[in-house]
């Protein structure tokens, strides 16, 4: 691309990123054999909910909550922008922010939907980890708007795992594909700082049993 500007470059780049993500994540969902367990619990409940997968997991998650509605967080960043295109055509609704960058603010903003009856889709260990460890962001969502957290394990029969610190998952089109819902979990009104780390432990297990469940072709 010599003799563009780099501001261009940077766009073209976006661009080829949103149509290649977009393509990719519509090619796999669109061709998996996916088997979903324990989302009928929810079919008919209106109560605020924030449904959280593993980052390296969420392709899958990506494609099913497509076109729902759903609020989700993406980071403020060049690859968050070509994120930000691609959750956007899937029908989501979008919060630029992460736990490095106003992610207090991003955090509130989400509360904010949650309080108006939005829903959220969260990676809690998102967006750079370390994996499988739920972050404070989704504690404070969950604790600000009397929310309740939905672990979800997610897993393949065979996929391709990249070399990041999230391992992320590329299913094999028409591979099986497993999505578990758990029971959700609360933080008590009022709860003190110690109690909400006692929620956010026992509901990062939760996330990791359902994980291994899913897991265990």
């Amino acid at each position: 691309m010599a003799g563009l500007s780099d501001s261009l470059k940077v766009r073209i780049k976006k661009r080829v990123g949103f149509f290649l993500g977009y393509s990719l994540v519509r090619l796999i969902g669109s061709t998996v054999r996916l088997k979903v367990e324990g989302w009928e619990r929810f079919l008919s409940s209106d109560a605020k909910m924030i449904f959280c997968g593993w980052h390296g997991k969420s392709l899958l998650f990506a494609n099913y909550f497509r076109k729902r509605g759903y609020w989700v967080i993406i980071s403020n960043s060049n690859d968050g922008d070509m994120q930000n295109m691609v959750f956007t055509k899937l029908g989501f609704q979008t919060i630029r922010g992460s736990t490095a960058r106003e992610g207090v603010r991003a955090a509130l903003q989400a509360v904010k939907r949650l309080k108006e009856g939005g829903t959220m889709a969260i990676t809690p260990d998102g967006p750079r980890g370390p994996s499988g460890v739920v972050q404070g962001g989704v504690m404070l969502m969950a604790t600000k708007a009397g929310a309740g957290l939905v672990p979800v394990g997610i897993s393949a029969r065979k996929a391709l795992y990249v070399r990041s610190w999230d391992r992320y998952m590329f299913p094999y089109p028409f591979t099986r594909a497993r999505m578990i819902f758990g029971e959700p979990m609360f933080v008590p009104e009022g709860a003190s700082d110690e109690e909400v780390e006692a929620v956010r432990l026992a509901f990062e297990q939760e996330i990791h049993r359902l994980q291994t469940l899913a897991d265990d072709w």
